[in-house]
């Protein structure tokens, strides 16, 4: 078996930031930088990094974003305004609010209260929906960002057995609806998750496994035939010597050499979901356009 080919996310997202400069020159062009509002509630620190890194992405590219921080006694109804404001400020092409939410802020009624039209992050249920059917509008960033990588690494889907591991309505649902478009993936999908008996039963089947559970390293090379392709989206912090250190839900060391292909963690699909961020801005930047 060959050596397992590393599907680095820094190399696939710098493909898509090159391809995006003519873009966003033809934007400007027209007098129109996209514009990206970051809703942040709260002092979690994790979430700080987040908005954080994409924000200094776009200001890296030239385009617009601005933070609105929140402290965390923010109350539901103040953020639903906020909200209808920028909803209605066409500096503004996207609108991102950060989750996870204080507990006592219904977090779907912010996703609903999200003009669809500016939904970048693509869960407002008019673009889950557009998604279902095939005709998506904004796909959400992370089940994007993972068809990028397989693309842009000429990993084949076409025909393939996917596995999807978690059923989440961020990254598991949708990447096994885009998995099996014609017109993105044809591919067969089986999802699974926690209440699924025997696991290894549908993972070892799969040419192509999509790892989104949140369990450290959980999946070892006992999960897998030879020959897969892993997609790893988890990210989780464990303590390994006296350190804090990230890893994804596989079992990186334990498949090398098994697997076909991997995604790293970090620097795997993580950097997909900025860049996503960033694509799905733009391309609501040029629908206001038309």
């Amino acid at each position: 078996m060959a050596d397992t080919v590393i599907l680095s996310g820094i190399e696939a997202s710098n493909a898509l930031y090159d391809s995006l400069h003519a873009r966003i020159g033809a934007l400007k062009e027209k007098g129109v930088t996209p514009g990206l509002a970051a809703i942040l509630v709260g002092e979690n620190p994790a979430s700080q990094i987040y908005v954080r890194n994409k924000t200094k992405k776009f200001d890296s590219l030239g385009l617009k974003s601005d933070i609105y921080r929140l402290p965390e006694d923010t109350k539901e109804e103040e953020l639903l305004e906020l909200i209808n404001k920028i909803n209605n400020d066409d500096l503004f092409h996207g609108i991102l609010v950060q989750l996870p939410l204080p507990k006592h802020i219904d977090s779907q009624k912010v996703i609903h209260a999200i003009s669809p039209s500016k939904d970048v992050d693509g869960f407002h249920p008019e673009n889950a929906g557009l998604v279902s059917i095939g005709n998506p509008r904004f796909i959400p960033c992370t089940p994007k960002g993972i068809m990028y990588v397989l693309k842009h690494f000429n990993v084949p889907i076409n025909g393939k057995h996917v596995v999807v591991v978690g059923r989440s309505n961020i990254v598991g649902r949708p990447v096994s609806v885009l998995s099996s478009l014609k017109s993105m993936g044809n591919a067969t999908v089986t999802i699974c998750h926690s209440g699924t008996p025997d696991l290894k039963e549908f993972t070892t089947q799969a040419d192509i496994v999509v790892a989104a559970m949140g369990s450290p390293e959980f999946l070892d090379a006992s999960f897998i035939k030879d020959g897969a392709c892993l997609i790893d989206v988890g990210i989780n912090r464990i303590e390994r010597d006296g350190k804090s250190v990230i890893v994804g839900d596989v079992n990186e060391a334990s498949v090398t050499g098994k697997a076909s292909a991997l995604t790293p963690v970090p620097k795997g699909i993580g950097p997909m979901t900025i860049a996503m961020l960033v694509e799905n801005t733009v391309l609501s930047a040029e629908l206001s356009t038309n």
